[in-house]
């Protein structure tokens, strides 16, 4: 195994066979870690596992179940014997306005995107007791109000926040490390396809006003992971309970322009 701040360390990221779970996953086999790959999907999840190697193992399961939090933590623990860090980032993003989000699409976002978080950070309590690790959780800086077509989500988001703040409270004497990210608008190839899907061109990256993106270049999901695997590693003790906006412009989940639609986090 390679060298690195997270050597020998075993890592769950969920939602991993895709996006910015991917890119965390593979900065965490980079830094050394051993990493437990979730996704949806069981013929996605091994193909990603496959081209990752052999400190990658792959876990399928929805989340929407009640049931697959607790399993996921069982079989990771179950093949590497051990678990040192949780990335809770598998989330569902519901684009709908508040009037038109309905009991069942509300439902569904809160199962995945808060009860899943909840329920896994539930069962991985005894080993990241035992090995005094800790969860890095994803969110998105619509947790602070959000966009008027994500209200289902920017309530979840919100949720996931208040969350993290509260385990990082309840455990800071048991040595397990809590902290919260908000994302800002991350250049995945979910949201390039989403945009291409809404009528953008192929370059539409390329034609963002510097006033939404200052650096003249949207974040990549590589650069997120190289966020979250600090968080992950024992550089970044003691610390727990932060909450981090990774974002290039605070502007708290608003479009600044009247042309731009867009989703962040």
């Amino acid at each position: 195994m390679s060298g690195g701040k997270l050597k020998d360390k075993v890592i769950l990221v969920t939602g991993a066979n895709t996006g910015i779970g991917r890119a965390i996953a593979e900065c965490c086999l980079k830094e050394g870690a051993q990493v437990a790959v979730h996704g949806l999907d069981s013929y996605a999840v091994e193909t990603v596992v496959a081209e990752m190697g052999s400190n990658a193992f792959g876990i399928a399961g929805d989340l929407e179940s009640a049931d697959t939090p607790g399993r996921i933590v069982y079989e990771v623990v179950e093949h590497f014997g051990r678990l040192d860090g949780v990335v809770n980032n598998a989330a569902i993003i519901t684009r709908a306005s508040f009037s038109e989000t309905n009991a069942a699409m509300f439902d569904q976002t809160m199962a995945i995107n808060v009860r899943a978080p909840f329920l896994i950070c539930q069962a991985v309590e005894p080993h990241l007791k035992a090995s005094k690790g800790c969860v890095v959780n994803i969110g998105s800086i619509n947790a602070h109000g959000g966009e008027g077509i994500l209200s289902a989500y920017s309530v979840s988001k919100g949720a996931l926040q208040t969350m993290s703040k509260n385990l990082a409270e309840i455990y800071a004497r048991e040595g397990i490390r809590y902290t919260h990210l908000n994302l800002g608008w991350i250049l995945s190839d979910t949201e390039y396809d989403r945009k291409i899907e809404d009528g953008l061109p192929e370059n539409w990256p390329a034609q963002l006003d510097r006033g939404i993106i200052p650096s003249g270049k949207m974040t990549q999901p590589s650069e997120v992971a190289s966020v979250v695997a600090f968080w992950l590693s024992d550089e970044a003790r003691p610390f727990s309970g932060t909450v981090l906006d990774v974002e290039q412009y605070p502007f708290l989940g608003r479009n600044p322009t009247k042309n731009e639609d867009h989703e962040m986090g």
